[in-house]
């Protein structure tokens, strides 16, 4: 089921995990949602919070879908596929690998999308009681990231297509394993719920193997 957690979460303050934690973190987070959501600003500092690497999804788009969308025009599943492989690939790569961990931003609107990501490798690692990959959503309402997207200059991506996101995106249903943590949050407070949630599910998890999406 659906877990709906306070915000409240994002008031404890940020310490160091210890060596236990840190080895049964996920080995890579996507974190998902609309273009303006918060996904390039978070996902930095949450990597360097977990002494990771980041990555942006957006500079893994071929050309082509870098016009469109500078021209004002939204792609359709057939655009994002090979670039949805693409981005699979790397966190195949990440996943096989004993180094630092991966953030990646993605707006992986659609199930679908988020599927291709996983690849299969949404199981939990053999003693962790943890995903090896989480993907968490960044949920804002339209009025709020259309604002923000007209305060940004340096994005190719044209703010008229924010419409066509919203239309596009597929809320994760309570069985799907991804979590949604609200943007009316400031930034670090957003890294720090995310950093607690990431106790919690090592915490609950490693009792139950809850695999249940939660709200933030």
């Amino acid at each position: 089921d659906l877990t709906i957690a306070s915000p409240a979460a994002s008031a404890h303050p940020h310490r160091q995990m210890n060596d236990d934690e840190h080895d049964a973190q996920p080995r890579v987070i996507v974190l998902a949602g609309v273009s303006g959501s918060g996904k390039t600003s978070v996902g930095l500092a949450l990597a360097k919070a977990l002494g990771g690497t980041f990555v942006d999804a957006d500079d893994y788009h071929p050309k082509e879908n870098v016009a469109k969308m500078a021209a004002g025009v939204a792609l359709n599943d057939s655009d994002r596929k090979p670039w949805l492989l693409k981005l699979a690939g790397i966190i195949a790569q990440k996943l096989k690998s004993n180094n630092e961990r991966l953030v990646m931003a993605c707006s992986a609107l659609k199930k679908s999308y988020r599927d291709t990501l996983r690849g299969g490798h949404e199981g939990k690692e053999q003693g962790k009681g943890c995903q090896k990959l989480k993907i968490i959503l960044l949920d804002g309402d339209q009025e709020l990231i259309q604002k923000r997207l007209a305060d940004r200059k340096d994005h190719f991506f044209d703010p008229k297509l924010l419409k066509s996101q919203f239309d596009t995106l597929e809320m994760p249903q309570p069985s799907e394993p991804v979590d949604i943590v609200s943007i009316k949050l400031s930034r670090d407070e957003i890294v720090r719920s995310i950093l607690e949630l990431i106790r919690e599910k090592q915490r609950s998890s490693g009792d139950q193997g809850n695999s249940s999406s939660k709200r933030m």
